[in-house]
């Protein structure tokens, strides 16, 4: 297998050479689209300082199930009418946390378009769960 994609990258160079410069486009596009990823530690440090939020984008029943202590929770299909109730927090860092990071790095860039300072938590809760770290109920 390996030696026949082999054979066919020297054979098409330039179809593979495409290829690869797409890859890395699409993975630098992604990356970028949702704006900075903190790590637990990260998110720790500013809620602990007080230059940060939690904003929580799960559903309710998954919220109620565990999060993080002090998150704010707004699920993700009814952020763009509830938006509202995050004025307080324009000062601070909105931390958008969800299940696994499919939907923070939209929720973060939609904060920023409406002024918001935002990032996303890597890996959603299941990475703070990862990392040994308290929820509560």
């Amino acid at each position: 297998m390996l030696a026949q994609l082999i054979e066919f990258a020297t054979n098409h160079y330039a179809l593979a050479g495409c290829f690869a410069v797409l890859l890395v486009l699409l993975i630098v596009t992604e990356l970028r689209k949702g704006g900075q990823s903190l790590s637990s530690r990260e998110l720790t440090a500013l809620v602990n300082s007080d230059q940060g939020v939690v904003l929580d984008v799960r559903n309710q029943k998954d919220f109620s199930a565990g999060h993080i202590v002090d998150a704010v929770n707004i699920p993700f299909d009814k952020l763009s009418s509830r938006m509202v109730e995050l004025e307080k927090y324009k000062a601070k860092t909105i931390i958008v946390v969800d299940a696994m990071g499919q939907h923070a790095g939209a929720v973060a860039r939609d904060l920023k378009k409406a002024g918001y300072t935002a990032a996303k938590l890597a890996g959603g809760i299941s990475s703070w769960r990862g990392d040994n770290l308290p929820v509560v109920k």
